[in-house]
């Protein structure tokens, strides 16, 4: 087949199989290995919700600071963040499977670090190099989906991926609750230790190597600094606005024995540098694409629209489909007064959800493609967080959320997954990594930017509202008044309890955190319609036909802007034939 000049072709095709036996057993090893990749996305997902149960009991135990705890939680998800695009690239050039194995064996080692922590410095350190570990795993599961499953096997696989993300965020509470209570908070991290140990061997049994072609060397070392400072401090200020302030200091930001020494918020300061360092990377990517070397970033995915037009969406999206979950775990405790193991079983319905809309996804994106899909999981999210936002009170029944918290998981099964297959689809092999790489650092930031906004909408809206019931209550002097705002504020709802002995006070603040609670729910609701809106873009037909079926002959193609340094692309001197990707182990060549 004669390939158009300035096109890769990527043959998404097995090898010819002449003996049916050996089609069928590699089709079997090829479901159980991702049914071991999508373990290790619940390794990755869980581990941070249940972390978040158990760091009441990790303050009792090691005696860790507001600050110490703080960073507990938050370093995971900046080195995370950080690293996810440099980790993407790394894995097109040394391996998917190798670098998945690696951060597979390095989180399960840091897991066993953590669990055996006898201080916070030596938690947060283990959870810093966990971090790395989850950046390692997380874009190279979506990068071997991407370049092992195509027809209606492409539409499954990312149910089964989207499901896990969905079900994981909800179940980890419950698992993390049951553990911190009946065990000990150790085991939010040892769990992870066996997990990781089956990720291993069954990623080695079942999952094949693949990699982009050998065909340039060199390292984009600059590249990947720039990146991670950018990203990592672009995180820190959406995550950490509300502690530090988002102008000037609010409360001293403490690392090690340096306190900031400046009246500013260094909030501002780490989001001009995050500006400064994402401006240089796009220019430092820009100059080596066009010289043809080696770049941690090809600039020229963004000339498909799929992948451009997707990431957008997937950012908007981002803002309101996981943000709300911030919100709603502190409502249900501190307002309803659920222990965490309850407040597990509360949010079990998301689950639920989310794991029915996998079971039917990929039969419906078969049938009216995948955009169709990714528009009626927005349209359910935005009913079940609306509805939630409706039900939100200081006094809402137990039964009451439950039909509302399914249909919200049923959306996030069914568009989170084909969301994320629609920006890879016309994603080159070989480029799968830096693909995936680059709609989970997007996907990140927006969960980060929506736990800003949402946050701000919960305690603004708490504030003002609390501070209104207190006046109009009487016999609350100003100064009190605001002690009590900026207590319940300060705490996230956790000094609630301690107000039971002036119980007007404490169900004024109870009812105001309800109220805080329900604008959230309605801004994730808004954000959610925004990014309907932008889904337009994202019903391209080729892309229905790839979830369909093959092409016939068993081939399926993808024409699509061939980046720099592309084999095949012009320009690219000796060994541009337009090979497919390397792939070696114990699967089939692709």
């Amino acid at each position: 087949m004669i390939r158009p000049e300035g096109v890769t072709r990527v043959d998404a095709s097995a090898a010819p199989e002449t003996e049916g036996g050996r089609r069928g057993a590699t089709e079997r090893g090829r479901w159980a290995g991702l049914s071991f990749i999508a373990l290790a996305v619940a390794m990755i997902i869980s581990s941070a919700t249940i972390t978040n149960v158990a760091v009441p009991q990790i303050i009792g135990d090691l005696g860790l600071s507001s600050t110490g705890a703080q960073w507990v939680q938050e370093s995971y998800a900046l080195v995370f963040a950080a690293l996810l695009l440099t980790f993407g690239r790394l894995a097109d050039r040394l391996g998917r499977r190798r670098l998945l194995l690696i951060g597979a064996v390095l989180f399960g080692a840091t897991s066993l670090l953590a669990s055996a922590a006898t201080s916070g410095p030596m938690l947060v350190g283990a959870r810093i190099i966990q971090g790395v570990g989850g950046a390692m795993i997380f874009p190279t599961t979506l990068s071997l989906l991407n370049a092992g499953f195509r027809g209606k096997d492409r539409a499954t696989a990312f149910a089964v991926w989207g499901a896990t993300i969905g079900g994981m965020a909800a179940v980890g509470p419950l698992v993390g609750g049951w553990l911190t209570t009946d065990l000990s908070w150790r085991w939010a991290f040892g769990i992870n230790i066996p997990i990781a140990a089956a990720v291993v061997a069954g990623v080695l049994a079942f999952v094949p190597e693949s990699r982009e072609p050998a065909d340039r060397r060199g390292a984009d070392v600059t590249g990947a600094v720039l990146s991670a400072l950018g990203f990592g401090l672009l995180v820190f200020g959406l995550v950490e606005g509300r502690v530090y302030g988002w102008w000037r200091s609010t409360e001293p930001f403490v690392a090690g024995s340096w306190t900031w020494p400046f009246p500013i918020s260094p909030v501002p300061v780490a989001f001009a540098a995050s500006a400064l360092a994402l401006t240089v990377f796009v220019l430092v990517e820009r100059a080596r694409n066009r010289r043809g070397r080696v770049a941690l970033l090809d600039l020229s995915l963004f000339a498909i629209p799929s992948f451009r037009n997707g990431n957008v969406a997937a950012l908007i999206v981002s803002l309101g489909e996981f943000g709300v979950l911030f919100a709603l775990p502190l409502w249900m405790q501190f307002v309803l007064g659920y222990s965490p193991l309850q407040t597990g079983f509360a949010l079990l319905p998301l689950a639920a959800g989310s794991f029915a809309a996998s079971a039917f996804a990929s039969r419906l994106a078969s049938s009216r493609g995948p955009a169709f899909v990714v528009r009626t999981g927005l349209a359910l999210e935005i009913a079940g967080i609306a509805g939630l936002g409706l039900v939100v009170s200081a006094a809402t029944p137990w039964a009451l959320p439950v039909p509302f918290l399914f249909c919200y998981g049923m959306g996030i099964g069914l568009a989170t997954a084909q969301l994320t297959g629609v920006i890879l689809a016309e994603v080159p092999v070989g480029r799968s990594g830096q693909g995936s790489g680059t709609q989970s650092t997007v996907r990140q930031i927006g969960s980060a930017l929506g736990i800003a906004v949402l946050g701000t909408l919960l305690f603004a809206g708490l504030g003002a509202d609390l501070a209104g019931r207190l006046d109009r209550m009487g016999g609350v002097a100003p100064a009190q008044r605001d002690g009590i705002v900026s207590a319940v504020q300060r705490s996230a709802g956790g000094a609630i309890a301690g107000l039971s002995r002036t119980p007007g006070i404490a169900a004024a603040a109870r009812e105001s955190f309800a109220a805080g609670t329900r604008y959230a729910a309605f801004g994730a609701a808004g954000f959610l319609a925004l990014g309907l809106l932008a889904s337009a873009s994202l019903g391209a037909r080729h892309i229905r036909e790839q979830w369909s079926g093959e092409e016939p002959g068993g081939e399926a193609e993808r024409a699509v802007p061939a980046g720099p340094g592309d084999p095949g692309s012009p320009g690219d001197g000796p060994g541009g034939a337009g090979t497919g990707p390397e792939v070696t182990g114990n699967g089939r060549g692709r």
